[in-house]
């Protein structure tokens, strides 16, 4: 059974950085695709940032310039890298990924960013 854990969140000032880490309990380039999805209180689930098994990436626009993801393949572990975080970025963030016709959902982890 594919599990993913994340870890990282946490309470950060706006203009504060924080680094999420997905560690998946196998290879992550069996993956098609990861990603990293936040949903905010009161608001639908959205895709911040994926990546696929080639490397390509992409980012939701509010977040473009502010935050990077990226892998390490030695650790099975896929990073987001969140840089100059505002109030709206308070979310509970979750890693995704994907292959063939399954996909699995870490436990989340929550990213508060106070004003």
């Amino acid at each position: 059974q594919v599990q993913l854990v994340e870890s990282g969140g946490g309470l950060v000032q706006a203009g504060g950085s924080l680094r999420l880490s997905c560690a998946a309990s196998r290879n992550i380039f069996s993956f098609n695709t990861m990603g990293w999805y936040r949903q905010a209180p009161g608001k639908q689930r959205e895709l911040v940032a994926g990546i696929t098994s080639g490397g390509r990436t992409n980012y939701a626009d509010s977040v473009k310039g502010r935050f990077t993801i990226s892998r390490d393949s030695a650790k099975n572990t896929v990073y987001l890298q969140m840089n100059s975080l505002k109030p709206e970025d308070t979310a509970v963030y979750c890693c995704n990924a994907h292959w063939s016709y399954f996909e699995v959902w870490g436990q989340g982890t929550l990213v508060t960013v106070s004003s």
